[in-house]
């Protein structure tokens, strides 16, 4: 399995999904060897986890990372960040010298089937297969027409993914609408396309911090925006909500964690607005940190303009709040029990809010329904799904585990 990040070192949800669909995978006694592009303070008991700058190919290191799902763009982005080796000097030559160490690490290693994560990692998943001649399935969790929002195509990153889809053996959607744009925009004939919808681990939220308890003293309700803060996570109608929101209802707080290339742009939006008292920028949170602001939250609010999946919601409903999500989202497909509207439209966004603030009967049944929801998504689901892909696609070829 090729993957670019791994949970504590990810910038969003690639990362969560790898590690919640890989331990899902082991529980179900398939072994994993998990490849990263470089050496991280990473471990687990169960995947054995290899890196590939250690495989005769050594990045080159900067001072300050690049991110691969900040920019809408340019993939680049200098930062200062706790972890600052992260990528080489361009990520697209990072990408490269992946794929490159990939086909020597497949050369040594013995395994069935070759499972490459997105973009960044299909190249890697290519070269494995033209050296083993092991089957390649690839995994879509975002396509380059979600991260842009249709805007400013990087055409080499379509190439990459274009190629990675018609190379490999099977493709995994995270769901229908990311199928359909696969099919629109690549040319992949459905019958290749698999839906693996993705899942959540409820046992990673922990308890609420007692000092977060500080943001409710007055009566405050919390809204919360959770994610990249980029053009395809939709911040700047958020905040234009809540703006609307506020004219209804003044107590009200909003919430902005992430980070992203937008964030200054949004800072400056709520100003503008005059809503900056009642905007709190947090920056990027994991782990506890985002699990607490998850469960101070009375809304958590998801107006991406093009969201393949969306794990956030199942995180936000797992730790009891209800959520509002973008028509424009695949798990809008799997989430009966949430408050939707489309991404542009504010105003009907701020109306959700208001009510679900002033009403608390219906905060609890969208929070209880909505559990309910989660409770049939699961990485152990999505991970049988993969294990009958896996062997379909071994039938096909006559191999035998």
């Amino acid at each position: 399995m090729f993957g670019w990040e791994f949970p504590p070192y990810n910038s969003g949800g690639l990362g969560t999904a790898c590690l919640g669909l890989s331990r899902a995978l082991v529980k179900e006694n398939v072994g994993i060897i998990f490849v990263l592009p470089k050496k991280f303070n990473v471990h687990s008991s169960d995947i054995r986890i290899i890196f590939a700058d250690q495989q005769g190919i050594k990045f080159e290191e900067i001072d300050s990372p690049i991110y691969p799902y900040v920019t809408s763009d340019k993939y680049s982005i200098e930062r200062e960040h706790e972890n600052n080796d992260v990528y080489g000097r361009t990520l697209l030559e990072e990408v490269r010298r992946y794929a490159r160490s990939a086909r020597k690490i497949a050369k040594k290693q013995k395994f069935d089937i070759i499972h490459a994560h997105d973009w960044l990692s299909f190249l890697a998943g290519i070269e494995a297969k033209k050296v083993s001649g092991k089957p390649l399935v690839v995994h879509v969790h975002a396509t380059e027409f979600d991260r842009t929002g249709g805007q400013n195509i990087n055409q080499n990153v379509y190439n990459i993914e274009r190629q990675g889809m018609q190379f490999a053996d099977k493709v995994i959607a995270v769901s229908n609408r990311t199928k359909e744009k696969i099919i629109h925009h690549y040319g992949i004939p459905a019958e290749k396309i698999e839906v693996v919808y993705n899942g959540v681990d409820r046992e990673e939220f922990k308890a609420l911090p007692e000092r977060l308890y500080t943001l409710k003293k007055d009566g405050k309700k919390i809204v919360l925006y959770a994610g990249r803060i980029t053009i395809q996570k939709g911040p700047e109608y958020f905040i234009r909500a809540a703006k609307q929101t506020l004219e209804y209802y003044p107590d009200a707080i909003f919430v902005v964690a992430g980070s992203g290339d937008m964030e200054h742009q949004m800072m400056m939006e709520a100003a503008y607005l005059g809503i900056s008292d009642k905007v709190i920028f947090t920056g990027f949170l994991r782990g506890d940190d985002l699990s607490a602001v998850y469960q101070v939250a009375d809304l958590y609010v998801m107006p991406s303009v093009s969201e393949p999946f969306g794990i956030a919601p199942l995180e936000a409903l797992s730790n009891n709040t209800p959520v509002l999500i973008s028509k424009q989202s695949g798990v809008s497909e799997v989430l009966t029990h949430a408050l939707k509207a489309d991404f542009w439209d504010t105003n009907e966004m701020a109306n959700k809010i208001v009510s679900t603030l002033k009403h608390d009967s219906l905060k609890n049944t969208l929070r209880d329904n909505g559990r309910h929801d989660v409770d049939k998504l699961s990485w152990t689901e999505s991970a049988r799904k993969c294990i009958n892909l896996y062997k379909q696609i071994l039938s096909e070829r006559q191999i035998t585990v």
